[in-house]
């Protein structure tokens, strides 16, 4: 059952949302309108690496509101981040 994770367990800011589904899968909640870019998602792999490194072998997915920019995209697949819709 999906629940709600303190981000602070990994060395995240509180405004992170993070939502854990199984033992070791984990999905980083961004709910906004503007589009997400190449900035946004240096700060996604970064916040998966921060799992990763407390949850050795997370799988860990971004779930957005928000359009993907294409190159974000090839990055963050590139970096084992799964994009849900």
């Amino acid at each position: 059952m999906p629940r709600l994770i303190d981000p602070k367990l990994f060395g995240l800011h509180s405004s992170t949302k993070i939502e854990q589904t199984g033992e070791k899968q984990f999905i980083i909640i961004i709910k906004r309108k503007s589009r997400i870019i190449m900035n946004d998602g240096e700060k996604i792999v970064v916040k998966a690496a921060l799992i990763r490194e407390k949850v050795p072998g997370a799988v860990v997915s971004l779930r957005t509101t928000a359009p993907v920019c294409g190159k974000t995209k090839a990055m963050l697949q590139d970096n084992k981040v799964e994009i849900e819709k």
